[in-house]
């Protein structure tokens, strides 16, 4: 089976790297490379690459905008590329199936694209939990969560760049999120648990099964006579509450 792979960094030097260390594998074949986030979710829809090499840091789009704009059920096999290692834990909560450090030791390369291949040929991954815990016990050590200041959403071969702090509220629309900011609506192909893991627990508030609101837009909270509560936001929409989200709804009201 040839692996089709994806290189995606915006440094030059680390690219030419990647496919130097990729030339050297018979079974993979490098279909393209990006030098930012935003041509490589284009590149990711039209290419349709087995595999894809993402750089963690990279300017206006990240490693992991790119996920959330092409959705973590829609994404190749991800390796994460990185010369900060605290990426790494936030890396296997969407679903990374590995990361390696710049500069890129090649055992450890190949360590990666080994776990790569496993998992390209099999129909089931059933030791990625086992694997996930070796690659963290290589790490040694956790870091503090990094959280994006914006999300990419992809929408008619374009890719929009919402700054969370505009963000009034998310809503759950089947297998999407619709993102409402300053009276418009954005669609993104995402489920709620994994926005809301990627957004920052301070600013963004689940309160209930289909809504998370942004702390900062909340104007007040209304009780209703049967115990419910009504989260109203500052542009009079109001929220209907979860009553198993009465613990968010009490660090709102802090």
């Amino acid at each position: 089976m040839t692996i089709r792979a994806l290189i995606v960094d915006d440094e030059p030097i680390a690219r030419r790297g990647l496919v130097r260390q990729l030339a050297a594998e018979p079974d993979v074949e490098v279909v393209g490379e990006c030098g930012d986030g935003a041509s490589a979710i284009e590149a990711i829809g039209e290419l349709s690459p087995d595999l894809v090499f993402l750089d963690v840091e990279m300017p206006e789009v990240d490693g992991f905008d790119v996920v959330g704009a092409v959705g973590v059920a829609s994404m190749p096999v991800v390796i994460f590329v990185t010369a900060f290692d605290q990426y790494a834990v936030r890396a296997f909560d969407v679903h990374a199936l590995d990361y390696v450090l710049k500069p890129i030791d090649v055992e450890r390369f190949r360590v990666a694209l080994g776990r790569a291949r496993d998992r390209l040929g099999r129909a089931r991954d059933d030791d990625l939990a086992g694997r996930i815990a070796a690659a963290l016990s290589d790490l040694g050590r956790g870091a503090p969560r990094r959280y994006p200041k914006r999300l990419a959403i992809k929408s008619d071969g374009r890719v929009t760049l919402l700054d969370v702090r505009e963000v009034d509220r998310v809503e759950a629309a089947g297998n999407y999120v619709e993102i409402v900011a300053g009276g418009k609506k954005h669609l993104m192909r995402e489920t709620m648990a994994n926005l809301e893991a990627r957004l920052d627990p301070e600013r963004f508030v689940r309160v209930s099964r289909s809504s998370i609101v942004n702390a900062d837009r909340v104007r007040e909270l209304l009780p209703m006579f049967n115990g419910d509560v009504v989260v109203v936001l500052r542009d009079g929409t109001e929220v209907p509450a979860g009553r198993k989200y009465r613990q968010n709804l009490d660090a709102l009201a802090r």
